[in-house]
């Protein structure tokens, strides 16, 4: 199963402590699922009781975890804190859930507060500088305009969610880190590529495809208030599908004009319906296709938002450009294994 590798390797801290050596004697399984935007990434670890020695780990305490290979070395896959504990049996097993540290501080806490004449750029330093984490902005997102905008009994981090899916952007918290940069794009917060991966079948254990019809939007298209000329306010026809364009609106699409999908806001201006417009056309463009594959030799270097080709499937397939979307990275007694959901990188979008 491990293609003549040597064995696989986890390592953990709790706080500072090295357990690792009590981990591997013990260890029954070890599952860290890493999610993109501010879905919190997962650890389970299972350990065998059945001499009944093991102590219950208090919840709230930081657990560090690296997974790698014997011959290859680990990759540090960030903190989590702990907030399940389970014992079960027989046999006696403890499981012990932990979730990324950073989402259980004042990211999740309720706000109210608005924001007039700023920027995306500075709505996220400013956050980031209150939960005193780090930030990192896509340089193509940073100087983003935002008139005024509310955060009405809303967390900071369902806030950026929302300001996210504005521009079709991702927030996520990585490693201490706030991080904020388009979705699909294969950049880092700095704009600098990421490399491409490359997964071949061979590689694989199982996998699986599932294409939807591309023709069934050919594009989008979202209407505008024109504020000089209107006779009326933009809240009585905010929920309502337009087909046609009345006295003192515009209309904004993005792609092609004979099969396009209508958003129901009417915006308060051109520029809100044209970013409002693109982040859907590239949504619906990244949910073409989707791939799954689990390889059967873990590989600890792949993460959310890394590009990636694949070979030696169909020819639709190994001509997809993909993207990572989910890596879930699995240790047991027989072995490592990394399990992959891969959506279409999104392509740039005429204005």
């Amino acid at each position: 199963m491990n293609e003549g590798h040597q064995s696989p390797r986890v390592k953990i801290l709790v706080g500072s402590k090295d357990i690792s050596k009590l981990v591997n004697d013990r260890l029954v399984s070890v599952s860290l699922t890493d999610n993109r935007g501010f879905e919190a990434d997962q650890l389970d670890i299972t350990l065998d009781d059945s001499d009944g020695l093991l102590e219950i780990p208090p919840r709230g305490a930081v657990v560090s975890v690296s997974l790698g290979w014997a011959d290859s070395g680990l990759v540090d896959k960030g903190q989590y804190t702990v907030d399940e504990v389970e014992h079960s049996g027989a046999p006696d097993q403890l499981t012990i859930r932990a979730r990324s540290a950073d989402l259980r501080a004042g990211l999740s806490v309720k706000k109210e507060r608005s924001w007039h004449q700023t920027t995306v750029g500075a709505i996220v330093e400013t956050i980031a500088r209150q939960n005193k984490i780090r930030h990192k902005i896509g340089p193509d997102l940073a100087g983003q305009a935002i008139r005024h905008i509310d955060q009405t009994s809303e967390s900071d981090a369902s806030f950026l969610s929302r300001i996210a899916k504005m521009f079709d952007a991702i927030a996520t918290v990585k490693d201490s880190s706030l991080l904020f940069m388009k979705a699909g794009q294969a950049t880092t917060a700095s704009g600098q590529p990421l490399g491409k991966v490359l997964i071949t079948r061979q590689s694989g254990d199982s996998h699986r495809f599932g294409i939807a019809d591309r023709g069934a939007y050919s594009g989008v298209k979202a209407a505008w208030q024109n504020t000089k000329t209107a006779k009326k306010e933009t809240t009585t026809v905010k929920r309502k599908p337009r087909k046609k364009a009345g006295p003192g609106q515009g209309e904004v699409i993005q792609g092609a004009d004979d099969n396009v999908k209508t958003l129901r806001h009417v915006y308060a201006s051109k520029t809100n319906a044209e970013r409002a417009a693109k982040a859907e056309w590239e949504k619906l463009q990244r949910g073409v296709a989707q791939f799954s594959i689990t390889l059967a030799y873990g590989r600890p270097e792949l993460f959310p938002e890394l590009p990636a080709s694949v070979s030696g499937f169909k020819p639709i397939i190994d001509q997809q450009d993909w993207i990572i979307s989910r890596a879930t990275h699995s240790l047991t007694d027989s072995g490592y294994t990394t399990a992959l959901e891969l959506e279409v990188k999104a392509s740039e979008v005429d204005g």
